[in-house]
């Protein structure tokens, strides 16, 4: 008869080690974008036109979307900039394979590295099946 898996123990301090460990890896992996994002090039030479103040209407909202601007203490100068931004849901394909790279690599690592243990595991609860 098998004895029961006993899974390593680990100390406190090695506790300690893999949660600041962790804290900061999500903290990388939250503040990545932004250090990558790249400020967009302004051209120095760009004529600048003057415009009249801008509407409500002049930005496209509505009374019901005007009436939640003014809520917020927001005019339509101060609005404009914000309706007239776009987001650019553009995808970058060398970052999104290395994304994938990353991903894939961790759960390989992950498998290859608690193998045995998933063996010993399986073997204790379903019985030995030959692998």
């Amino acid at each position: 008869m098998r004895t029961p898996y006993e899974p390593p123990r680990q100390s406190g301090i090695g506790q300690f080690v893999d949660a600041i460990f962790i804290l900061i890896l999500v903290y990388a992996s939250l503040l990545a974008p932004l250090l990558m994002k790249s400020a967009p090039a302004e051209d120095a030479s760009a004529e600048v036109v003057q415009t009249a103040p801008p509407t409500w209407e002049s930005l496209n909202q509505n009374a019901t979307q005007a009436a939640q601007w003014e809520k917020l203490g927001i005019d339509p100068a101060g609005a404009r900039p914000m309706v007239e931004k776009r987001f650019d849901y553009t995808i970058d394909p060398i970052w999104l394979i290395a994304t994938i790279v990353v991903i894939l690599g961790y759960f390989l690592l992950v498998v290859m590295i608690s193998e045995k243990e998933y063996k010993q595991v399986i073997a204790e609860k379903f019985g030995d099946t030959g692998g």
